[in-house]
C-alpha cells in the first residue's frame, strides 16, 4: 500500500501569527516551531519562544521527528548594521519515519508561500543549528 504525498494546509490562526510575527518590534530572536498534525492535514503551532538562542532552538527541536521554524535573528552585518531577516528552517532529521518526512517535505512549499519567506534553510541534523551555521546561510544574502 504506497501512499501519495499529501500536502497539508496551514491552520488559518497559524497564518495570523506568521503574519503578525513578520511585522513585529521587537528586536530579540524569537522563534515560531510549527508541526504538522497528521489527523486534520494541517501546519499547526507547536511552540513560540521570544528572546531565544540559534543553540537554545536547537535543544527545542525534536532529534527524531521533522518540524518547521520561522526564526527572526538579530543579524550584525561586518559594516556595522544591524538587520533582522526571518529565516524558515526545515528540520528533517535523519532517522524519522519515512511517511511522516514526506508529508513535511510535501507540505514545506506551501508554507514557505503562505509565510512570505525567502531565506529558506534545511538541516538533517538538529546539532547542525548554530549561531555559525546561521551567520554562513546568512551570508549569502548580504
Amino acid at each position: 500500500m504506497s501512499e501519495s504525498l499529501v500536502v497539508c494546509d496551514v491552520d488559518e490562526n497559524l497564518v495570523k501569527k506568521l503574519k503578525e510575527f513578520r511585522f513585529r518590534k521587537e528586536t530579540n530572536n524569537a522563534a515560531i516551531i510549527m508541526k504538522i498534525d497528521k489527523d486534520k492535514q494541517l501546519v499547526i503551532l507547536d511552540e513560540e519562544h521570544e528572546d531565544i538562542s540559534p543553540d537554545e532552538l536547537k535543544d527545542l527541536l525534536p532529534e527524531r521527528q521533522p518540524r518547521f521554524v520561522v526564526y527572526s535573528y538579530k543579524y550584525f552585518h561586518d559594516d556595522g548594521r544591524t538587520s533582522f531577516p526571518l529565516c524558515f528552517i526545515f528540520s528533517s532529521p535523519v532517522g524519522c519515519r519515512p511517511e511522516q518526512q514526506m508529508m513535511y517535505a510535501g507540505s514545506k512549499n506551501k508554507l514557505v508561500q503562505t509565510a512570505e519567506m525567502t531565506k529558506v534553510f534545511e538541516i538533517r541534523n538538529t546539532d547542525d543549528l548554530s549561531e555559525e551555521w546561521l551567520k554562513e546561510k546568512l551570508g549569502f544574502f548580504r
